[in-house]
C-alpha cells in the first residue's frame, strides 16, 4: 500500500507527500529528520488518503498540490 499525506504545523504551512510507510514516514518529519519539514515544528498529520501502486499515489499528490488539489481540499475542510 502507498500513502498520499497531508501535514499541517502550528504556523498553518501545509506539507503533501507521498509514502509506502505513513506512520514512520510521519514520525521522521516530526523528529526533524526531512530536509523540507525540519525548517518548522510542531507537524501534525491531517489528512491521508490509501492507494495500491505508488504511481497512483504520485498522481494524487501531483494533484493535491496543484491549486485545482488545494481548492478541493479547501471545500472539504482539509485546509
Amino acid at each position: 500500500m502507498y500513502w498520499v499525506y497531508i501535514l499541517k504545523n502550528n504556523c498553518n504551512r501545509i506539507y503533501i507527500g507521498q509514502t509506502a510507510y505513513l506512520f514512520s514516514r510521519v514520525k521522521r518529519h516530526k523528529n526533524g529528520q526531512s530536509y523540507w519539514t525540519s525548517r518548522f515544528k510542531e507537524w501534525r498529520l491531517i489528512y491521508y488518503e490509501k492507494f495500491k501502486t505508488r504511481a497512483e499515489a504520485m498522481k494524487r499528490e501531483k494533484e493535491l498540490k496543484s491549486g485545482k488539489g488545494r481548492d478541493e481540499l479547501k471545500k472539504k475542510g482539509v485546509i
